[in-house]
């Protein structure tokens, strides 16, 4: 007989009810709305051993057609708000900033990265590009990668 398979992707049609109790009440937990594992398992309906048994192995697929990161490097003049500008003009873009990274200034300019879920964005990457260097403070900005 062959292994086992670690993983398997399955239609959530066909699994009990006990597994969407178990990620609701994982997602009570996470968004601050239960307290404790035990009040978790109560607002969703499902019991503390159901929950303690499946809680480290069930988790939501969540597949979005075309989600992507981009990591962007900006040098950025040492001057107050130009970063909050920055991510300012990304939120606008339609991003969703996911982790920001910044230098100690040198020389009267700081180098940042900013990686951004860019799944909302409505327009290509020369003109993001061109619309975050237009930004007051911003001295360059390169796309550095993408997934």
């Amino acid at each position: 007989m062959e292994e086992r398979p670690k993983f398997l992707l399955v239609d959530s049609k066909v699994l009990p009810e006990v597994f969407y109790k178990v990620v609701y009440a994982k997602r009570l937990l996470a968004k601050g709305k239960a307290k404790s594992s035990s009040e978790a398992a109560k607002l969703a309906g499902v019991s503390r051993s159901a929950f303690y048994k499946y809680k480290d192995c069930v988790f939501p697929y969540e597949n979005k057609m075309g989600d992507s990161i981009a990591t962007f490097s900006a040098t950025l003049e040492d001057e107050p708000g130009v970063l909050a500008s920055l991510i300012a003009e990304l939120y606008k873009a339609g991003a969703n900033i996911l982790t920001v990274n910044q230098s100690i200034p040198v020389d009267g300019v700081a180098l940042v990265t900013v990686s951004a879920r860019t799944i909302g964005v409505l327009m290509d990457d020369d003109k993001l590009l061109k619309l975050l260097r237009s930004v007051s403070g911003v001295v360059d900005v390169r796309k550095i990668n993408s997934q």
